[in-house]
């Protein structure tokens, strides 16, 4: 379940040429941590009683996270990294000094973490799976159980089957003009640009947007080609996307919100992706 990794030294060589990608946002794409709600009450609990990570340390921390973890999985160059590419670019957007970017970059490249994928059994038989970076799969392993259990939840195999790893592109309501973009409309976009899928649904502070769904391989091209037909991309990331859900009580719904919000809050936790309907 996890994976190791062994990476070369960031070079001084490498950090001119990454802060020079840095300063230049315009050859960047846009990551962004938020999680739709769409239009089920599911979505509304979990923006309610989830994981904010609202303060300031709390989010670098959690963005130095992922810039390890990105750095693990494909290299510290970005521009060979698109994920890290995302990341920066989030990075930046949230203010995070230069110096704990690169430092994050740099411990992924130097640290003994591991990453892993749990998968578990959630309230309701719902499917969870969550991503750790750790330097001590042990302790993970403990916590991590020890949270399931106390919200009726518990590791069990078979979680990953009812996902797919996506792209994810997030994409505003008005084009490049400032025209309003229907989901007709949209739909023959993302035909043109490729993606296998397109979704209207509402961000975390309920404002609507367009969600275009592509394999993992053609994320940073169908991006691209969306840009290039006129509209105006918002992130861009890799998800993993149910492709089976599941129904909850209100009860089981509180505490799948209850579980979420806790596993937001250990320190070893990347992501977690549940696929309650």
């Amino acid at each position: 379940m996890s994976v190791g990794f062994t990476l070369t030294r960031v070079n001084a060589l490498f950090r001119q040429h990454l802060w020079t990608f840095l300063d230049h946002p315009s050859c960047t794409i846009h990551a962004s941590c938020s999680v739709f709600a769409g239009h089920n009450k599911w979505s509304k609990v979990k923006h309610v009683k989830g994981p904010k990570d609202t303060a300031r340390s709390r989010a670098f921390q959690k963005l130095s996270m992922m810039i390890r973890l990105a750095v693990k999985e494909g290299g510290p160059n970005p521009e060979f990294n698109s994920n890290l590419a995302n990341i920066i670019e989030q990075c930046r957007s949230r203010n995070m000094p230069k110096a704990s970017i690169e430092g994050a970059i740099a411990g992924g490249d130097r640290t003994k973490s591991s990453y892993l994928l749990y998968e578990a059994r959630g309230p309701g038989g719902s499917s969870f799976l969550i991503e750790i970076l750790t330097d001590n799969t042990k302790r993970s392993f403990h916590d991590i159980r020890r949270l399931l259990s106390q919200y009726g939840a518990a590791l069990a195999d078979g979680a990953r089957h009812n996902f797919e790893k996506k792209g994810i592109i997030v994409v505003n309501m008005k084009d490049q003009s400032g025209n309003s973009v229907s989901l007709e409309r949209a739909l023959e976009l993302a035909i043109e640009a490729g993606a296998e899928d397109v979704q209207e649904e509402e961000d975390e502070d309920e404002k609507m947007m367009l969600k275009f769904i592509c394999s993992v391989p053609t994320l940073r091209q169908v991006r691209e080609k969306l840009n290039a037909v006129g509209l105006c991309s918002h992130s861009a990331s890799l998800e993993f996307v149910p492709t089976i859900t599941t129904q909850l009580s209100d009860e089981e719904m509180d505490r799948a919100a209850q579980l979420l919000q806790a596993l937001g809050d250990c320190l070893d936790v990347v992501q977690v992706y549940d696929n309650i309907a």
